[in-house]
């Protein structure tokens, strides 16, 4: 509340980084309850003359569960920032169409991603959001970042934060983008702390944050830990679990996709099999070129071949890919994994490549 008020006279616009996550929710909900009471406390020079975007990147291969999560909070943030007028904006972000993730692996035939190779944060991730963080500094000059993280959350994660912060300051330079500054209100709190005001304080914009919860729970593996200070009986374990693209193949096992599948969510089975496969096939070599896309030579010491998909196994990965929509979409047919346009541009792409043994409408 002195943040917004008093310690920045500007208006520069505040973003927050909303994934739909435990601590985004709890970083949103601070802000709006600061909100709510400069409106109703603060004098007329202090009236909410700052602009708070809300930005959700959608790397349009997120776990479905959440993704359907996270648009219904996202239409009832937009409604309940209108009633209650608010100055809270909604803007989603997606990656350009040449590089969401099936055009990549599919149409250009990037081998998915790995910690040796992690192609999809900068363009699924970073990109999309920079550009309207661009946007924003281009019309204000600069612009503040809010972000939900915390020193708990890994040693590494304290370090990087720890590394970049401005002593006296709450706000610390962004590490990428000139002109904008971070600013993480939550830093200190602990993991209870988070899932203590998920349980125990009313969602400002009216969410039942109980399904949040519940997410957490039915995706949480057996081996994770979680010490939850809880509510209610019904609170008995909130769960650690990590959400994201549910074609991640940079971890080894994903445990909160099984999870939900072994917590009554079978119809994820065939998307588990799926993406346990792309893991599978990923190092073959009858499925690897022996050069790279630049033309650059990619061949093992042993012969074997380390260079971009065949286009005979990007088709593979398409038809196989169709199919398990197509099983998926029996039980939820508003589920779409690959969009017309993403097939129509892996068509121009194989064109281009000189690949016409196939064809997207195979």
């Amino acid at each position: 509340m002195d943040q917004y008020a008093f310690a920045d006279q500007s208006d520069r616009p505040w973003i927050i980084g909303f994934s739909g996550g435990k601590d985004s929710t709890v970083l949103l909900m601070l802000v709006w309850i600061a909100l709510q009471r400069i409106r109703k406390e603060m004098p007329f020079p202090f009236q909410l003359k700052r602009k708070v975007y809300v930005v959700c990147n959608d790397t349009m291969v997120e776990n479905p569960i959440i993704a359907n999560y996270v648009d219904d909070v996202l239409a009832k943030i937009t409604e309940a920032a209108r009633d209650q007028d608010l100055p809270i904006f909604v803007q989603k972000t997606t990656p350009k169409l040449e590089e969401t993730f099936w055009i990549n692996v599919i149409g250009k035939g990037y081998p998915v991603p790995n910690n040796a190779f992690r192609w999809c944060t900068d363009k699924l991730k970073i990109r999309p959001t920079s550009s309207f963080l661009l946007e924003q500094i281009d019309d204000k000059g600069e612009a503040i970042v809010l972000l939900g993280t915390r020193y708990e959350e890994s040693v590494t994660r304290e370090r990087s934060m720890r590394k970049h912060e401005v002593t006296g300051s709450r706000l610390s330079k962004h590490q990428t983008t000139v002109n904008t500054y971070v600013y993480a209100p939550i830093k200190d709190m602990i993991i209870d702390e988070i899932w203590y005001i998920i349980n125990a304080v009313k969602s400002p914009w009216g969410f039942d944050n109980s399904i949040l919860f519940k997410i957490y729970a039915d995706a949480s593996a057996n081996d994770y830990e979680c010490p939850t200070v809880v509510v209610n009986k019904e609170h008995n374990s909130c769960g650690q679990s990590r959400f994201g693209c549910w074609t991640c193949t940079v971890v080894k096992n994903d445990k909160s996709m099984s999870s939900l599948v072994n917590n009554g969510q079978n119809w994820m089975e065939p998307l588990l099999a799926f993406r346990n496969r792309l893991v599978e096939n990923r190092n073959l070599t009858e499925n690897r070129s022996d050069t790279r896309r630049n033309g650059q030579e990619a061949v093992r010491d042993d012969g074997t071949f380390n260079g971009n998909y065949t286009a005979e196994y990007r088709y593979q990965i398409l038809k196989d890919l169709l199919f398990v929509q197509k099983e998926v979409q029996i039980e939820r047919p508003h589920i779409t994994l690959i969009n017309n346009q993403e097939l129509i541009a892996i068509q121009v792409t194989w064109n281009r490549d000189g690949y016409f043994d196939h064809t997207v409408g195979d």
